[in-house]
């Protein structure tokens, strides 16, 4: 099969010596898993009929379709704080790029589809339990309004991957803004090569922010750009109680997407400390630490451009400092922005904040559940069933009798009438999320007995967050003790 869709390969067209081309190794049996039909016709692919077996082929790399430049990008990384000066795509290949029909141009990646010059020691497949780890997270994140990126596909290749133990093996293709990283950058930083870093810079100007082109400084406006995505991306994240898991350099786009949802996790009960990576041993990526952990991040982003900055070092610095430190007040920016959102508050007054970390705490002390917790709160709106249902969740509940007196009287100087802030308020706090445990269920039982009928329903309920959905509320539940996942895996 030769169509697909009208590629335009603008990496491999003008950063040559940036990647190495590589085409996807065949696999023996590919199966088709699940097919994304609606992100296909947004993305403009042309299947010309194809069936399952034909998709499956496609989708697993051992059909390259016309007009594909199938190659493996180079990048770098800080991993929990260590510096690894070559990374890249050790299990992952750009099949190409196409023009989605909002003039956007996307990146089509398969990942778990063979060795490359970059996989070191990597067998370069993917197990099946991280490719629907992937699907669904990404998916609910794109669901729940986060920027992310998507998932197209998901394939069983009919081969075993070794890892703990040897495990059915699948290719997911990942849709993406672009996969520039902060390590694409530091790549060519940490080898002195000013060239490519300027290039790269130029590239990623004139794909992702090209106003920035007309910019009194192009390079600070880049930097600025970047920074005002992710402070933006992480407070979106802490809104629904997301922790990524592993936010090394590697994993951080400067398109402002998440990417990369390897050891990813959502709260269950609201603990700001709370660790879920089983590679994270000293909490690094807690979920509280997400915000400063983005700053240091771009951090190192600004090293990279420290030489497009100004042609003075002492300038250069200034103005990165002062870009990097403007992070903490875009981020508290965006997050007071999103949390007023979700305690039903259209304006905004000096004490909001302390509202906030009000309600927080007395979560936190009493162990409730992120996301009901907030769900709960759109029908404690009025006074009877819904607010008692809500106390009902803290103990004790003195202290969110109290919280919620100085919230009602908070609302008085609000606009909005009862029904229409209800409304509002389940617009923005989901009644579904991808928990951990469901996950794992769905998992379990695909890996264990070959029954995706589990995952295909829990990505279905993902697609609504929002909406209360009849015969679906046992996703909304949060874990018994015996269901609780205490640690996620990273799926190299």
């Amino acid at each position: 099969m030769t169509a697909f869709a009208a590629f335009d390969n603008s990496y491999a067209r003008q950063l040559e010596g940036m990647y190495a081309p590589v085409d996807p190794t065949p696999v023996s049996s590919p199966r088709l898993i699940t097919f994304n039909h609606a992100l296909a016709a947004e993305l403009g692919i042309d299947l010309n009929g194809c069936d399952e077996a034909g998709i499956a082929s496609l989708f697993s790399g051992n059909v390259v379709p016309a007009g594909a430049a199938p190659l493996a990008m180079a990048y770098a990384g800080h991993q929990f704080g260590q510096f690894v000066p070559q990374l890249g795509d050790g299990r992952a290949i750009l099949i190409g790029e196409v023009i989605d029909h909002q003039g956007i141009r996307r990146d089509i990646q398969l990942k778990g589809s063979g060795r490359t010059p970059f996989s070191r020691r990597g067998d370069g497949r993917a197990a099946l339990g991280p490719v629907l780890r992937e699907y669904i997270v990404s998916e609910a994140m794109h669901a729940l309004n986060i920027p992310a990126t998507r998932a197209l596909a998901a394939v069983l290749t009919g081969e075993r991957v070794q890892r703990e133990t040897a495990m059915p093996g699948a290719v997911f293709t990942r849709v993406a803004a672009s996969h520039l990283r902060v390590g694409t950058f530091q790549f060519f930083a940490a080898r002195g090569d000013a060239s490519s870093v300027r290039r790269l810079a130029d590239y990623a100007i004139d794909r992702h922010f090209p106003e920035a082109r007309n910019a009194g400084r192009p390079y600070l406006a880049l930097l600025e750009a970047v920074i005002e995505k992710q402070a933006r991306l992480v407070a979106l994240w802490m809104s629904v109680g997301f922790i990524h898991g592993v936010m090394n350099t590697d994993n951080m786009a400067i398109s402002g997407e998440a990417i990369d949802f390897g050891p990813c996790a959502f709260l269950d009960e609201y603990e700001p400390g709370k660790v879920f990576s089983s590679i994270d041993e000293w909490g690094r990526y807690a979920f509280a630490n997400q915000p400063v952990i983005a700053q240091w991040n771009l951090a190192r982003f600004a090293e990279t451009l420290l030489a497009l900055l100004d042609t003075s070092e002492q300038k250069a610095l200034e103005l990165a400092n002062q870009a990097i430190e403007s992070f903490s007040r875009r981020f508290d920016g965006y997050w007071l922005h999103e949390m007023r959102r979700k305690l039903g508050l259209t304006t905004g007054e000096t004490d909001d904040l302390e509202l906030v970390t009000a309600l927080l705490a007395e979560m936190n002390q009493s162990g409730v559940d992120f996301t009901l917790g907030f769900r709960g709160l759109c029908h404690a709106v009025e006074e009877g069933e819904g607010a008692e249902a809500f106390t009902k969740l803290f103990v004790p509940s003195a202290g969110i009798a109290g919280w919620l007196g100085n919230w009602r009287s908070r609302l008085d100087r609000e606009p909005l009438n009862k029904g229409e802030r209800k409304r509002a308020m389940q617009g923005v706090n989901p009644a579904y999320i991808p928990r951990n445990h469901r996950i794992e269920a769905a998992i379990q039982a695909a890996v264990k007995e070959g029954d995706f009928s589990v995952f295909h329903r829990l990505a279905g309920v993902l697609q609504s967050p929002f909406e209360d959905q009849p015969g679906s509320q046992e996703f909304a539940r949060p874990p018994t003790v015996d269901q609780r996942v205490l640690r996620t895996f990273c799926g190299t």
